[in-house]
């Protein structure tokens, strides 16, 4: 059953992510920090050039974000997940087989 307008709430958010890059001894890391205005969670990646690869800084500094952004956004759905079984809102749990495949 779909909300109706009267059960709909507004709700609008400003995050700010901050992405710091720099490379050490061949390695670029990243550094990716979400500020959600009361809390912070911060992401990291690297990126490795193969020694017979071309050196292209922006590649390497593409790779890193990508990383350090996919960690940041894994740690968010896993509070979100957190968070929602907190409020008594989780599924219900999975059995030890699911489409065939054992869990």
């Amino acid at each position: 059953m779909l909300p109706t307008e009267e059960h709909m709430m507004s709700h609008t958010a400003d995050w700010n992510v901050r992405l710091h890059l720099c490379e050490e001894e061949g390695t670029t890391k990243a550094q990716a920090t979400l500020d959600t205005g009361t809390a912070t969670v911060t992401g990291r990646g690297s990126a490795t050039c193969a020694p017979e690869d071309k050196d292209v800084p922006a590649i390497g500094d593409e790779f890193a974000a990508g990383r350090a952004l996919r960690d940041l956004g894994r740690q968010l759905l896993l509070t979100a997940e957190q968070d929602v079984e907190a409020a008594g809102a989780a599924p219900a749990p999975r059995t030890s087989t699911m489409y065939g495949w054992a869990l």
